[in-house]
């Protein structure tokens, strides 16, 4: 069941990448990248499950946390055009 569920999530993460690749914009490729974080969280938990080893789910928590932030990042940058904080945009 979980060798099963392991070959979906591999699948998944190659369309999510094939998106990524191929998004026609810059969205599209953003929320690619978001799915291919999630995809690989999920392949961490089935794999440390599989292989009984509980760190993986800590290992996955942390990269889910890096993935959230990146993503703001991401999306911050492509919507003002970089990442600084400007006190001038808050008056």
């Amino acid at each position: 069941m979980f060798a099963a569920a392991t070959i979906a999530i591999l699948v998944s993460l190659v369309l999510a990448v094939i998106r990524a690749i191929k998004g026609p914009t810059v969205f599209d490729r953003a929320l690619a990248g978001n799915a291919v974080g999630t995809l690989a969280i999920l392949l961490l938990a089935v794999l440390g499950f599989l292989t009984d080893r509980p760190e993986f789910l800590d290992i996955g928590l942390t990269y889910g946390l890096l993935n959230l932030i990146g993503t703001l990042a991401v999306l911050k940058f492509f919507r003002r055009g970089d990442l600084a904080y400007d006190m001038e945009d808050q008056g």
